[in-house]
């Protein structure tokens, strides 16, 4: 089953230091933002390439790298087979503003968003 590369997900403490940093500095480009709840601030960010960087200010999560996100076709059937080779489902499938998603965490303890996407 094929997965992409979608987002890189980042959790950050000042939202607006970030988005001028990135725009500013590295050359990104807003692509669309959301404020899904009180608290949480999303903005979406793309350079050259498909690849797209998450940027979530919400004071509930440690600042840092948060997750990469992987676009599939198929999340019932990726989450079956994450399943059976016993990785750990960290959260089950659940929608999203962008689709439906799941979150797994490999060996060495880093996260993975497998992105379904509408």
């Amino acid at each position: 089953m094929e997965m992409k590369i979608a987002y890189s997900t980042m959790i950050v403490e000042d939202m607006k230091e970030t988005v001028r940093f990135l725009t500013d500095i590295m050359g990104f480009e807003v692509d669309s933002t959301y404020a899904p709840h009180i608290g949480t601030n999303i903005t979406l960010m793309k350079g050259r390439g498909e690849t797209m960087l998450e940027i979530i200010e919400d004071k509930s999560f440690p600042v840092g790298l948060y997750s990469i996100g992987m676009k599939v076709e198929k999340l019932d059937e990726m989450v079956e087979i994450m399943r059976a080779e016993g990785v750990e489902i960290m959260t089950e499938i659940t929608p999203t503003l962008v689709g439906r998603m799941a979150m797994i965490k490999d060996p060495n303890g880093i996260r993975y968003a497998l992105i379904e996407p509408k």
